[in-house]
């Protein structure tokens, strides 16, 4: 089976341990079936394998989110990478020339696309599995899953079966309704559009060339920045006549605030926390190395990274886009693809980052215009390499490289290291890499 995940967001609804960078689903608030932390996209990549352990899956994201897909999955998922966002339309579009063009995917051979984040159990990915069984019998040109609701939902598109079997043609498709409408909705049978559909490679990629003219995968990544924002479901689904829905009967969550994730997070409390006997249903998340003490706390949300801090009544945390939005901050964490980086400190003139680097990974081989570095290595060993020279570092050394020269840093061994930078201008964007 090969199944598409769709990765995006800015996750500005789990604030302020969800960044531009780190969105919601790279947040470590599960745990594994050995008890250690992991986040949803291990969770879901971990789910997935546990039902079809040949599923090939592929993830389709935005530039901002590959680092940290790597640093979580390593070489275990191919990535599709949208060089700008234009909704799932087109990035569907691309996933499934890159599968074709890239991957050597038949046409023949059925594909589904899925969100990356939902809380689900493991049936719903043997349901996924099952879509997938339903495209190759032909009987539809789409099979979509249907959620079965467990409330009249505002947030949710409807879809409206034809017969209350498992598998039914679709007799129509109702946008977001108003509670009401959803209660009359759910009256004659209707069930949630939660983004799962599932189809034969050679239809879509039919279909996207009927839409769009391109070459190959290649051809659309160049001229994706021109193509129309759309989401799938207008694109695709809605002017489509022969499609069916699978009934999905068991649980599923999508956690998007704080309010839905507090109760699906593996631990109530997580990192230096104490709550006093009189805390109720309260969950407490700390990232920070001080401590954090609550008393008298009910049912709240307290979350504490370096990118801010979180005081909410739970239900009030629902509501807290707009006011983040406001806030306007440089993202003070990231996970890269060697490792991460966290802001200690940001003056107008200087930025002191600690660096972690696992063992066997280095930076890119680069060099800044505008700003000078030092390096103070804390733990481990590995290798510097400045203007060509190579090194060999400990614990208590420390490199300096000026302004224009090219540098990186090799982690023989897990590595920590205090970066500060300084210039009188320090961005993202004064670096130019180089190969090594």
């Amino acid at each position: 089976m090969n199944i598409i995940l769709l990765s995006g967001g800015s996750g500005k609804r789990l604030w302020p341990l969800s960044n531009d960078v780190r969105s919601k689903q790279f947040i470590k608030l599960f745990k594994d079936d050995k008890g250690e932390y992991e986040s949803m996209v291990q969770r879901v990549y971990r789910q997935i394998t546990a039902v079809d352990a040949d599923a090939t899956v592929t993830i389709a994201t935005g530039k901002s989110q590959v680092s940290a897909i790597r640093n979580q999955l390593n070489d275990k998922v191919a990535v599709c990478v949208e060089p700008c966002r234009r909704d799932t339309f087109p990035a569907i579009a691309l996933a499934v020339a890159y599968l074709h063009d890239e991957k050597g995917v038949g046409l023949q051979e059925a594909v589904a696309v899925c969100p990356v984040d939902p809380y689900v159990s493991n049936s719903y990915y043997e349901s996924v599995k099952k879509l997938g069984t339903l495209v190759e019998q032909g009987d539809a040109n789409i099979t979509l899953m249907g959620i079965e609701p467990t409330y009249p939902s505002e947030k949710y598109g409807y879809i409206i079966p034809m017969t209350s079997d498992s598998v039914s043609a679709v007799k129509e498709f109702k946008e977001k309704p108003d509670v009401s409408t959803a209660e009359r909705y759910i009256e004659q049978g209707a069930l949630w559009n939660a983004g799962v559909f599932a189809f034969k490679l050679g239809y879509l990629l039919e279909k996207v060339h009927s839409m769009i003219d391109f070459t190959d995968y290649r051809d659309l990544y160049a001229k994706y920045d021109t193509l129309e924002k759309i989401s799938f479901d207008y694109a695709v689904v809605e002017k489509e006549t022969d499609i069916q829905v699978l009934r999905y009967e068991g649980a599923w969550s999508d956690v998007g605030t704080w309010n839905m994730m507090a109760e699906v997070m593996a631990d109530a409390t997580q990192g230096n926390v104490i709550l006093d006997n009189t805390c109720s249903n309260t969950n407490v998340v700390n990232e920070l190395d001080i401590p954090i003490l609550c008393m008298g706390c009910k049912n709240m949300v307290i979350a504490a990274s370096c990118d801010g801090i979180l005081v909410s009544d739970k239900e009030s945390s629902s509501y807290m886009k707009p006011y983040v939005e406001k806030l306007g901050e440089d993202v003070r964490f990231a996970e890269k693809s060697w490792g991460s980086y966290t802001v200690i400190d940001a003056q107008s003139t200087s930025l002191t980052i600690k660096v972690t680097l696992h063992a066997g990974n280095q930076m890119k081989y680069h060099s800044h215009e505008r700003r000078d570095e030092v390096w103070t290595v804390v733990e481990g060993t590995g290798r510097t390499i400045v203007d060509g020279m190579e090194q060999v570092v400990r614990p208590g050394d420390v490199v300096t490289i000026a302004a224009g020269c090219k540098h990186t840093l090799i982690a023989d061994t897990d590595m920590s290291v205090i970066e500060v930078q300084v210039g009188s201008e320090i961005s993202q964007a004064d670096k130019t890499v180089f190969p090594l």
